[in-house]
């Protein structure tokens, strides 16, 4: 087993790290937040006040030294109670202050996590619905698993931005202007000296940028790699087991899973040695501040309570700049999932609504194909003017070897894909004209491969929440097409829970299940796909007699491998290579011996031959 797909994942990484802070980007993410500028706005007041709130405490140190505790050494015959009262004064507007803080940190993580999820709510909520304007050929040329990461993965990415990342970053330049605005204010020359020692903090956070940088794209690619064969292993383990090949895939999984926890640790090993970097750095900043500073309250142009705050305030000044180089990967990480988001956003909607549609609130069912060529790869079609006429109520089967083009013209109908060329008529306008959902409401699709939602019984039926079908309707449908006989057996009959994908359902029970929905939104068309090649025989009698009375009034296009199925049908038509060679009921076809009579004969031997073997 490999992952030759893990190529074309990583080299669609490597692209979205492009840039660290696309400006562009950042311009369009904020037309997220103006919904929410209120609380926006909010958030950044907070944070503003914030930042004051948390640069009070050291100045009120100051005040402490230079005031009464300097009282104590300098004028001892003050009485200590006033010294003390004094400095109980200051102690209490601390306690003040940092209650503030806490209040104001409260209010901060509460406005900007209502403000970020309602962005990313609805940054979600576009890209989900975006995806399901798309049409079939969308998903043809983009994986499933790709989609659900852009709308899980990609946008929680940007959620710790919006919710964390942002308000971190806003509150630390808070901080930093306002630190280096109050040490300038205390002494120009020590600010001076502070600000030198940035030169070598940059330096490192530079070289931790590129290291960084080149870890996490190593990070992302073993991820990639390790969850692509997982996906793999898991999806085809019965293979694996059948063939014996559970020590060698479990060895190949190993050895991915080693070579993901090496790329984590080299990026710990980059975090490691940034950190205590930046703290050498500060440190060489402190020392070289003790000396300038003794010297300043030495000459008399700073006090110790002044120098004590300015100490505090360098502190914090570093703290910030370690912050904001940590969430670098934020942003990058953030930069990578906006780019793949509006990618999927920026997808064109190819099956799209006509400006002025025709509106029918119940169509009677005539279909017709005029002249219609259709591709899904340039100069490659696999229709070549097709043309036919289906009328109201009447019942048509389309036949043909694998490839033929049967179940492209059923997905013209619904217009799943527009024709390359002509038109399909549904009441003699062109599908084209029609609003998509008004014309879908009217065409029920049974395929093959029955997809069953989680949910109950009656949740798959009426398909959710649809208040217009009613328990009454749904227990008529099922019973119209012979579903209530393994319905009414479950324990908790149409309340019985449906595992994922109906796994807990035989593929029969499946397909009646799927009969019994379509038949509950009463269709004025219905579409057959191979509806039931993959039933028992028993099952497909059942079937058999409830597509009669499901056909009865209805317009009908029948896709079968099982002519069997299709014998009753009004009409028969034979596609091959994309072009209808035959068309007639079925003992016409079998009289004219072209190709029906072949597909018949040659179905009918290896029935015959199943039988002589059985016995």
């Amino acid at each position: 087993m490999s992952d030759p797909q893990d190529k074309d994942f990583l080299e669609e990484e490597d692209e979205a790290l492009g840039k660290a802070i696309d400006w562009k980007i950042l311009k369009r993410l904020m037309k997220y937040v103006l919904p929410y500028k209120k609380s926006f706005t909010a958030s950044l007041a907070i944070l503003f006040l914030l930042s004051w709130v948390t640069l009070i405490g050291p100045y009120l140190i100051k005040c402490a030294v230079d005031g009464p505790l300097t009282s104590l050494a300098n004028r001892p015959d003050r009485p200590v109670d006033d010294v003390m009262r004094d400095l109980l004064g200051i102690v209490f507007l601390y306690m003040g202050f940092i209650s503030m803080e806490s209040i104001l940190r409260y209010a901060q993580i509460v406005v900007t996590n209502l403000c970020g999820q309602s962005i990313i709510r609805s940054l979600r909520k576009q890209v989900f619905a975006h995806v399901h304007k798309m049409s079939l050929s969308f998903f043809d040329r983009n994986p499933v698993g790709k989609l659900v990461t852009r709308v899980t993965s990609d946008v929680e990415s940007l959620s710790e931005v919006f919710v964390s990342g942002a308000a971190i970053i806003f509150e630390d330049l808070f901080k930093l202007i306002l630190i280096v605005a109050v040490l300038f204010y205390l002494s120009p020359k020590l600010a001076a000296v502070t600000l030198l020692a940035l030169l070598p903090l940059f330096l490192v956070a530079n070289i931790f940028r590129i290291r960084s940088r080149a870890g996490y794209r190593e990070v992302r690619g073993k991820i990639a790699r390790t969850n692509a064969y997982l996906q793999e292993a898991i999806s085809g383990l019965r293979i694996i087991q059948i063939f014996g090949q559970e020590k060698k895939s479990a060895e190949r999984f190993a050895k991915r899973n080693a070579e993901l926890r090496d790329a984590h640790l080299d990026t710990v090993k980059v975090y490691s040695t940034f950190y205590p970097a930046v703290e050498v750095v500060s440190q060489l900043g402190v020392v070289v501040l003790l000396w300038l500073g003794s010297r300043e309250i030495a000459a008399g142009r700073l006090s110790f309570g002044q120098f004590i705050q300015f100490w505090f305030y360098t502190k914090h000044f570093f703290e910030p700049i370690r912050q904001l180089a940590e969430k670098y990967n934020v942003l990058q990480a953030a930069m990578a999932s906006s780019e793949r988001i509006f990618r999927v956003l920026d997808s064109p909607v190819e099956i799209a609504n006509p400006a002025a549609p025709v509106e029918s609130k119940k169509l009677s069912g005539a279909i017709e194909f005029d002249q219609v060529t259709f591709s899904y790869r340039e100069n490659d079609p696999v229709l070549k003017n097709v043309s036919f006429k289906v009328n109201p109520g009447e019942s048509v089967a389309v036949v043909g070897a694998t490839g033929a083009g049967k179940t492209t013209i059923i997905n013209l109908i619904p217009r799943f894909y527009d024709v390359t060329a002509g038109r399909v008529l549904v009441d003699g306008v062109d599908v084209r004209d029609y609003r998509k959902q008004t014309l879908r409401a009217q065409i029920g699709v049974v395929l093959q491969d029955v997809f069953l939602f989680s949910g109950t019984i009656a949740d798959n039926i009426k398909l959710g929440e649809d208040e217009t079908i009613t328990d009454e309707r749904i227990e008529e449908v099922s019973r119209h097409v012979n579903a209530s006989r393994f319905i009414n057996k479950l324990p908790k009959r149409f309340e019985t829970p449906v595992m994922e994908r109906g796994l807990s359902l035989s593929v029969g029970e499946r397909q009646l299940l799927s009969f019994a929905r379509a038949l509950a939104f009463d269709p004025r068309i219905l579409i057959l796909d191979e509806a039931t090649s993959s039933v028992d025989t028993e099952t497909e009698v059942l079937i058999q007699s409830a597509l009669e009375k499901l056909l009865k009034g209805r317009t009908s296009i029948i896709v079968a491998h099982r002519l069997s199925t299709i014998q009753r049908a009004d009409r028969i038509l034979v596609i091959h290579r994309g072009e209808i060679r035959e068309e007639g009921n079925h003992q016409e076809l079998i009289q004219k011996g072209g190709l029906y009579k072949k597909l018949y004969l040659l179905q009918y031997e290896a029935q015959e031959r199943l039988k002589s073997g059985s016995k």
